[in-house]
């Protein structure tokens, strides 16, 4: 949707001395209501400087390390970044404007404006990149500048996303406007209000095998020719908004399987779980495996679950109504509070959305105790794809699994169909918003 009109305040001119020149900052612009400024207009407050590399390894750093890798930066960031007008200034050269702020899921609004055979763009949470081109240097049609502006240029070739969907940019000297939405791994770019991506997931330019961090900083990239940026605006997502951005609208063939009222359609120990607030709830002290009374070979599995502290729960996958669903079912994907101290030491593959016992799911992408999390399980033949807050954090196929936790079998695991449901492990883990679509 068009940004909204913007409310321009006039400031005092302030002078600062940036590698000898004077310059003037003189307007500040309002954000959208719901939006933060992450730029003040004025100076470079609340940025370093950092290159292409990886935000997982300086995130992890002690405080101390940090502050001296951030501080040092500065110096650079003075060389290269200026303030002209309300409006931020690279020269092409230098280390790239990163925020102080780390951000998870997020609503970017900014403009920027650049001069012919420049080369930029915007990384998200620290990760190459949002592309922005010369689209008019015919040296670089080879590389796709001929596309447009605003694809996610370092994902796979032919990946989604990848080349922008239409050409957006505008003639050089006009500003281009840029939305980008980024839920979990998934980001969707409108450039000059032209949709060029369409919920694609970032990858990981520094490793390929695991998704993009869960927060990071955004960064303002620097290759090559002058950039200028203006009303830069952030607003944070929040859990509930970005499970409905990821969920849409269930397209055609989703059937929802709970009617948020009672068990109807449901079998197994229901008298051990209640309906609460439409969700589905194991009671205090009880458990055990309830299922759809439906069975699914191939299907697509949404649902939304909350965690109490130490809740211990999980879907069961191709279950066949009696017995350990981890064992005799195709499987059952952990749902666990892996922040818990008790399950601090537990086997990798028994974290959350784990294929329990057999494929561990990459961590650290659960939402707060207390919000809901939005899972997404697609099961065709021997294959498990689970994508949580958008991001997919198990590809598997558990024909090819031949080490088990325990070294404990799994005879189910070539089970071909069953029912759909919650292992109980006594925790009031929540379920609400089931449905499934069978693909055959």
């Amino acid at each position: 949707m068009p940004m909204k009109s913007l409310v321009l305040k006039s400031m005092l001119a302030a002078t600062i001395t940036i590698c000898g020149a004077s310059l003037k900052a003189a307007v500040t612009q309002t954000p959208p209501p719901g939006f933060a400024s992450i730029f003040n207009g004025k100076d470079l407050s609340g940025w370093w400087g950092a290159t292409t590399e990886d935000p997982r390894v300086y995130m992890a750093l002690p405080p101390e390390q940090f502050k001296q890798k951030h501080d040092s930066s500065l110096s650079d960031i003075a060389q290269h970044w200026r303030v002209e007008n309300g409006e931020l200034v690279n020269d092409g050269c230098g280390l790239f404007l990163t925020t102080d702020k780390n951000y998870g899921d997020f609503e970017l609004l900014i403009d920027y404006k650049t001069v012919p055979r420049a080369d930029s763009g915007i990384y998200l949470r620290g990760v190459p990149q949002v592309q922005i081109w010369d689209s008019t240097e015919k040296e670089k049609f080879s590389l796709g500048a001929d596309k447009g502006s605003g694809g996610l240029w370092n994902n796979s070739p032919g990946a989604p996303g990848k080349d922008p969907l239409v050409k957006a940019d505008k003639p050089f000297g006009e500003w281009n406007h840029f939305r980008v939405i980024m839920v979990g791994s998934r980001a969707t770019v409108w450039l000059n209000d032209k949709l060029v991506v369409d919920n694609a997931i970032l990858e990981n330019y520094y490793n390929h095998d695991i998704p993009v961090p869960a927060k990071g900083p955004l960064q303002l990239q620097t290759h090559g020719g002058e950039i200028r940026w203006r009303n830069a605006f952030i607003r944070e997502i929040p859990s509930d908004e970005s499970n409905k951005i990821l969920r849409g609208n269930d397209p055609g063939g989703f059937v929802s399987v709970f009617n948020g009222r009672d068990f109807d359609g449901w079998a197994g120990p229901i008298d051990d779980y209640e309906v609460r607030e439409k969700s589905i709830v194991c009671r205090p002290h009880k458990g055990g495996t309830i299922h759809t009374q439906a069975k699914y070979s191939d299907f697509i599995a949404r649902v939304e679950f909350k965690l109490p502290p130490g809740g211990n729960n999980g879907l069961a996958i191709r279950y066949p109504g009696e017995g350990d669903t981890a064992y005799v079912g195709m499987c059952e994907l952990q749902i666990l509070d892996d922040t818990a101290p008790q399950y601090a030491k537990l086997d990798p593959r028994q974290y959350c959305s784990s294929i329990y016992g057999m494929v561990a799911a990459h961590r650290n992408y659960l939402r707060p105790l207390g919000d809901w999390n939005y899972e997404e399980v697609t099961v065709k033949g021997s294959k498990i794809k689970v994508e949580m807050n958008g991001v997919v954090v198990v590809d598997a196929d558990v024909a090819k699994v031949t080490q088990f936790m325990a070294d404990s079998a799994h005879p189910g695991k070539d089970r071909t169909s069953g029912n759909f449901g919650f292992a109980g492990h006594d925790d009031p883990v929540m379920f609400r918003n089931i449905s499934i679509k069978p693909l055959k």
